[in-house]
């Protein structure tokens, strides 16, 4: 069953990058699939692994932009088509792996989308939800009997402070009664991401896969990309100057939890766990918004158990016995 929701210790925080937290961790001979990691949070998760002498598979919607960015990185990376609000590019991008690798050892879905305009998917499928979401879950369905091989995968689900808002409503995930609201329909994609982490966990537990939900933090990248700046500066993001708060953080320190939440022996015989500033983060105090800590929504096995359910139904895909 899923570990407690209760600190390791670990020595790292707020301030960890992904280098200081994967040294002197060798991941020869591993493989490790990365969604979107070629911009952002992404791009340093990708470096940290890689230089750890993982083999490093990418799967990109963008594949020139991250040919741009990542040939530049040493080490084994491979990049491979994938648009995750296409169920085909989904099922070609896992028969590509399949043909690389017999085993995968860490899936890490950090692609995602945020705060976008109403949009939809060829399903009809409000774009964050299935992005964000639906897609990761196709994905992580295709690729499981490659998780299953390793005899102790890692997955890796990348949520965010958004999952607060909440937003998730399994009777309209896709705003069709609801008024489109783009951070309600964010704060329902986080939130599913966390809950895919606590449900696949119970499922891969005595399968020896671990799944793990990351907040990285406050982090200026091309995530940003549908905010307006005055938007951000109205939520205290930037100062009329332009600069970013000083807060947020840096894309290494951003990547640094996915990476522990990969990596870390402190997570050994663990999961199900939302962790954020490289530690299992405890509860949240509502009267402190801005403050750490996870909201009871995203711990609720109940409403995970109808989450995968729901999940199947939408994507039409299940996971292999």
């Amino acid at each position: 069953m899923p570990s407690h929701q209760e600190p390791v210790n670990s020595p790292f925080g707020y301030r960890s990058t992904a280098g200081e937290v994967i040294d002197g961790i060798d991941l020869s001979g591993r493989c490790v699939v990365v969604t979107g990691g070629y911009s952002g949070i992404g791009t340093e998760t990708v470096r940290a692994i890689a230089a750890a002498g993982a083999q490093v598979i990418v799967g990109a919607r963008r594949t020139g932009q991250a040919h741009d960015v990542l040939d530049a990185l040493d080490g084994d990376i491979a990049i491979l088509p994938l648009d995750l609000a296409d169920p085909a590019s989904i099922d070609a991008f896992a028969e590509a792996v399949a043909g690389r690798t017999d085993t995968i050892d860490i899936l890490i879905n950090n692609a995602a989308i945020m705060a976008s305009p109403l949009g939809r998917d060829a399903r009809g499928y409000e774009m964050q939800f299935a992005t964000n979401h639906l897609g990761h879950f196709q994905l992580t369905a295709r690729l499981w009997p490659l998780l299953l091989t390793g005899g102790g995968a890692r997955v890796v689900a990348l949520s965010s402070i958004g999952h607060r808002l909440h937003g998730l409503d399994l009777d309209d995930p896709n705003f069709e009664r609801r008024d489109y609201d783009k951070w309600l329909a964010y704060g329902q994609a986080k939130s599913a991401n966390a809950l895919f982490a606590l449900q696949l966990d119970k499922l891969g537990e005595s399968r020896g896969v671990r799944a793990f939900a990351v907040h990285p933090g406050g982090i200026a990248t091309p995530l940003q990309r549908h905010l307006t700046m005055e938007e951000q500066r109205a939520m205290g993001w930037y100062d009329e100057d332009g600069n970013v708060h000083e807060a947020f953080k840096s894309t290494e320190e951003g990547a640094a939890t996915t990476v522990w939440c990969a990596v870390s022996p402190l997570l050994e015989g663990k999961g199900g766990v939302y962790c954020e500033d490289c530690e299992v983060a405890v509860a949240a105090d509502p009267e402190k918004p801005r403050a750490g800590g996870y909201y009871p929504h995203i711990r609720d096995e109940n409403l995970a158990g109808k989450l995968w359910t729901k999940s199947e139904e939408m994507t039409g895909v299940s996971f292999p016995a």
